[in-house]
């Protein structure tokens, strides 16, 4: 059976990926300083932390490919999302010692082309 090109032929790992580039690029290009890409600990994932403006900068990036009928991807971040980008952030910043911090959490929506390349981009600060 032949694969499909949009859905199959490129796996989860590398779609995030292209993501996760096309964010931190986006992100340089607007003056944000990126200090980290998938910082991980025992409660989870980070995707990007960044400085801008003074704040740290906690960045969750979400993708969709194929049809807009799955919805956009700032919908896939629901409340246990949230809770465990919270709950890992607060994690780090106990062990960088910046508990003071201000800081905020914005999320990237990318639409991906069955390529990878970036339909959309868009950035939501402070979403939570």
């Amino acid at each position: 059976m032949r694969e499909s090109y949009n859905s199959q032929r490129f796996s989860r790992k590398l779609k995030g990926a292209a993501a996760e580039k096309a964010a931190a690029l986006y992100l340089s290009s607007q003056g944000y300083d990126i200090l980290e890409a998938n910082w991980r600990c025992r409660s989870g994932e980070l995707d990007l932390i960044a400085e801008h403006g003074g704040d740290l900068v906690f960045i969750e990036v979400r993708s969709r490919s194929g049809s807009p009928l799955q919805g956009t991807p700032e919908e896939s971040v629901d409340i246990r999302k949230i809770r465990q980008v919270r709950n890992t952030a607060e994690v780090y910043l106990h062990l960088k010692g910046q508990e003071d911090r201000r800081i905020t959490f914005d999320v990237i929506s990318i639409q991906l082309n069955e390529d990878l390349s970036i339909a959309g981009l868009r950035h939501i600060r402070e979403a939570f």
